[in-house]
Order: C-alpha cells, then structure tokens, then sequence
C-alpha cells in the first residue's frame, strides 16, 4: 500500500508541474486542430474539384510564408525580457506589429500578380489579396497573447486556438457543401480572426497608452532577424518535399505522399508542436540560474521521451491496421509513407528542444547558422530521393532526420552545459 501511495504521490507531483500542464493543454489544442485538418481534408475533397484544391493549396502556402515573415522576433523578444524593461518593449512592439503585418497585407496583395501569372490562374489574385485580411486585426491582440505566453498561461491560448479550429473547420466544410470552391479555403481563415481579438484582450489587461514610437525597434529587429531566418527556413523545409513532388514525380503522387504525411505525422506534430511552445517559457523562467536551466531542460527531454516517443512507435507499428480502417482501402498504397514519415518524428522534439535551448540563453544566430546548414542538407536528400519515387522521398526525410537532428540536440546541450 506504502509503495501505491508513492507512486500516486509522484503522479500527482509531475502533474502539478506547470510544463506538464501547459504541455498537456497545447497537445489537447494541436490534436484537435490535426483531427479537424485531416477530417476535413476527407470532406472537402468530395465537393471541390482538384482545380479547387489546387488553387487553395496556393493560397495556403502563399499565406504560410507570409505568417512567417510576420514572425521578426516580438514574441520571443518579450517572453525573454527582464521585468524592468518589459512595459517599454510591450508599447514599442505594439506599434512595430502594425508597420509589419500591414506592409504583409500589402506585400501580399501585390504579390498575388506574378503568383496567379506564374500558375496561370487569374482567378486566383483576389483570394490571396482577401486571406491577407486577417494582418490587419492582429495587431490589436499580439502583445496580449505574447504576454499571455510570458507569464505561462497556455490554457488561454490552447482554448482559443481550439475553438478557431472547430469553428473555422464547420465553416470550411459549409463553405465547401455550398460550392464555393476556393473560398472553402479563404473565408474561414478570415472570419475566426475576431473571435481571437476579442478573447487575448479580455484575457490579459495590457492596454497600448502612449502613442507612436519607434524606440527599442532596433533591439528587436536586431534579435528577432535570427528567429525569422529560422523560421523561414522551417517553412521552406515544412513545403519543400511537396514542391519537389509535384513537380518531378508527378500531381497524383503528390496527393498519396501529402496524405502519408498528415496520417504520418499530422497527429504526432500535435505532442511536437505543443513541446515546443511550452518549453520556451519554461526556460526563459529560470535562465538566470545555470542549475535550474539545466534541471528544466532535461526535464523537458525526459518528458518528450515518455510522451511522444512511445506514441510515434505505437503509431508507425499500428498503421497497417488503422489507415485502411480508418481512411479506406484505396489508401492503402500510402502506408509506406505513413511509417516512414512518422518515424521521422522521433528526433524532432529533441532538436526542437536545443533550439529553444539557444534561444533562452540569448544565442539565436547559432540555431539560424543549423538551420542552414539542415536546410541545404535535406534539399540535397530531397533531390536524391525523388528518384525513387514518394518512397524514396520518405526514406530520404527519415534519413536525415535520424542522422542529423540527434547531434544538433547532441552539440547543442553540451555546448551550453558541458561536462566538468
């Protein structure tokens, strides 16, 4: 009895924990979005023609890359301030999230020209001008959700993002039921931006009280350039198979491999991406004393070792099973994929984690110097695998995770804890 109370006693420990929790609220958000996606990937495909879909694929990716550009280091800036200086750089950030997300919507905008001569699809111009909407109400709750992601408060964020989700995926498929192609894709994006606003800005009580300035821009922009080069090259990553796919393999087994890749790896992103969000803060809490730092982020290693490596071996072992069940016999041909792919999620918390890692201790330029040099890696991987079909492409993904993302992991922890 001794022995049960025990092991309750330290369930009950872990659980309090906030990581734990806040990890447990990102993963219940991030799986609820997966499910919904791949729900409603099933759905809309029966009502919208592959035309539609193209043309919504671009709009999305075109809509990815310009988010990312939107990512110039404010959030982490703030979740990484000193106290002192944090009011100064709220009202500063403020004002730099209105220049950068309204020259996106411009950018965009302007953009959609060459995008729609390139693929030579005019009607494509106004649904990448009008996904660019939602730039422009963001900034009104930017520094709330930032200061929200400050102070550890996740199961706001992780509440909001899962009722954006539900809602924009009702939307999508009312959209989609209703023949209006294209917009099933655009519209939803655009109408759950207010539900956002309103709720970061009741949730926090931050409100902008000086006027315009241009003060600690430089300091931002100067810290944040590394973050985005990151980001950027993540985003590049995250699109490029599909481009390379299409493009040398061919449009029907593009549409197999971004299936193998959802089924794959849609569900285990949402413990990844959760991880992620949540150690970052949980770091920068505690990286005033080198002790704590380093009981933190080993904690987080050995929860990322019980949580999401167990799952991903239990996914990949159990998908000749499920994906025909589930999914249908008519994707059995993607099973292949579904295992490598998936498989492929194992290391990518970690390296995740040395990322972060670097972040907290004021050293982003060594995570964008990685992400080069990762990024130049797999596109060469890529490139040679397509040459061996989707298969070959998987393996190659698998390949380079397996090698390359376990020692960046590796020279990144003992590079900022080295062994006396």
């Amino acid at each position: 009895m001794r022995s049960i109370h025990s092991v309750i006693t330290v369930i009950k420990k872990k659980l309090s924990n906030q990581f734990i929790r806040n990890v447990g609220w990102l993963s219940i958000s991030e799986i609820v979005y997966r499910a919904l996606r791949l729900g409603l990937v099933v759905i809309i495909a029966r009502f919208l023609t592959p035309n539609d879909y193209g043309l919504g694929a671009i709009v999305m990716t075109v809509r990815e890359f310009s988010i990312t550009f939107a990512d110039v280091g404010i959030s982490t800036k703030i979740i990484q301030a000193q106290e002192e200086e944090l009011e100064d750089l709220c009202h500063s950030a403020y004002w730099l999230n209105w220049i950068v997300f309204l020259s996106l919507f411009v950018i965009q905008s302007i953009a959609a020209f060459p995008i729609a001569w390139f693929y030579k699809s005019p009607n494509i111009i106004v649904p990448i001008a009008v996904s660019g909407i939602a730039y422009l109400l963001w900034p009104l709750s930017s520094i709330h959700k930032n200061l929200i992601q400050r102070e550890n408060r996740l199961k706001v964020i992780a509440l909001t993002n899962s009722s954006q989700h539900i809602i924009g995926s009702i939307l999508a498929v009312i959209f989609a039921v209703l023949g209006m192609g294209v917009w099933s894709f655009v519209l939803p994006s655009v109408l759950v931006v207010p539900l956002e606003t309103l709720v970061y800005c009741k949730a926090h009580p931050w409100r902008s009280t000086r006027g315009f300035t241009t003060k600690n821009w430089s300091s931002i922009l100067k810290f944040g350039y590394n973050i985005l080069g990151v980001s950027l090259l993540r985003t590049l990553r995250n699109n490029l198979d599909y481009l390379l796919v299409g493009r040398f393999v061919g449009i029907n087994e593009l549409g197999i491999y971004f299936f193998g890749f959802n089924a794959g790896l849609g569900i285990s992103l949402s413990f990844i991406n959760a991880i992620n969000s949540a150690i970052l803060p949980h770091l920068c809490a505690v990286r005033s004393e080198f002790s704590k730092l380093k009981k933190s982020y080993f904690s987080s290693l050995k929860t990322i070792c019980v949580t999401v490596v167990p799952f991903v071996l239990l996914q990949s072992s159990l998908a000749y099973i499920y994906v025909p069940i589930v999914f249908g016999q008519k994707w059995e041909p993607a099973i292949p994929i579904v295992v490598l792919i998936c498989l492929s999620a194992i290391p990518r918390p970690f390296a995740d984690a040395a990322s972060q890692l670097l972040i907290a201790v004021g050293k982003p330029h060594l995570d964008l110097r990685w992400n080069v040099i990762f990024t130049i890696v797999f596109t060469i991987a890529i490139l040679i695998g397509v040459h061996w079909q989707i298969i070959g492409v998987a393996a190659s993904v698998l390949l380079v995770h397996l090698v390359f993302l376990p020692l960046f992991a590796l020279w990144t922890t003992r590079s900022i804890f080295p062994k006396n």
